[in-house]
């Protein structure tokens, strides 16, 4: 077997707000060393239950998080900024199965630190169905044939992919309060957790199906306001639905999606207020 793990930060054990995700915070230090140890647990348990060769994903930020002197020593880690396909980045077909640990709910649903992508995006639609990043992942994962086994997160990630990928095993190491509380187990009880969850997720990796995406899908993002949908539309193939912050793109394939969705995400961001 061989295992692809994509590993972002809002949804790790104890992790609640932007003082332990955000670099420059005092609490990142400690979370990035929670977020290693939260990815260890599932990257050794994968090992242990046959696994032959296991290549994570950091997918948080400018992706450079985890410890790579503290993971298990047999690990192939992708790590750094900029990357094609950012948190599925050195996804394809020769996997068996996919894991996204430390992930959280999309931005229009309640959650730690809920978002997608940006802090501006309110939602992104693949034709009629509304997806955070879980979704749009698990769809470039179903492109290439590769089920996502399990997701590990808050509440609000596991009620997401429980509802995209049935029989998919779910890890909730955290229960949202609000978007900057959580009722949340220890590390030492998350990483159990994590451990029972693995073995079980790839015992029963054979009655999970890849999401298919759709054939020329239609992306649709809406955005917080006009002027991050203006920026988006400068690129081409891209316009605003009239009367709304809807930008969409009709796109020839899930992974042409994906990165119009990167590059108009990234746009947005360069929105200022006066």
């Amino acid at each position: 077997m061989k295992l692809y793990m994509s590993v972002d930060m809002e949804g790790i054990t104890g992790l609640v707000d932007a003082t332990h995700v955000d670099s420059s915070r005092h609490n990142y230090e400690r979370g990035r060393q929670i977020m290693t140890d939260e990815a260890n647990s599932i990257i050794s348990t994968a090992f242990d239950r046959g696994c032959d060769e296991v290549v994570v994903n950091d997918s948080h930020s400018k992706m450079n998080n985890l410890l790579i002197e503290k993971l298990h020593p047999e690990t192939q880690l992708i790590t750094g900024d900029v990357k094609p396909f950012s948190m599925v980045q050195g996804l394809d077909d020769s996997f068996t199965g996919a894991i996204f640990a430390g992930y959280h709910a999309r931005a229009s649903m309640k959650g730690v630190m809920s978002h997608t992508m940006i802090f501006g995006v309110r939602n992104i639609y693949i034709n009629d169905v509304v997806i955070g990043e879980l979704g749009f992942n698990a769809y470039v994962a179903g492109y290439y044939g590769v089920p996502v086994l399990m997701v590990a997160g808050d509440d609000g990630a596991a009620k997401e992919a429980e509802a995209l990928i049935p029989n998919i095993t779910t890890a909730v190491v955290k229960e949202s309060i609000s978007r900057s509380a959580a009722k949340s187990l220890t590390p030492a009880k998350a990483r159990e957790l994590l451990q029972e969850k693995t073995a079980q997720a790839l015992a029963n990796k054979d009655l999970v199906k890849p999401l298919v995406p759709p054939q020329n899908p239609l992306m649709r993002i809406e955005f917080a306001n006009y002027g991050q949908a203006e920026w988006a539309s400068l690129m081409p193939g891209t316009e605003i639905e009239e009367g709304t912050t809807i930008v969409r793109y009709q796109a020839k394939d899930i992974l042409e999606a994906y990165k119009a969705m990167l590059v108009m995400t990234e746009l947005a961001m360069r929105t200022t207020f006066c």
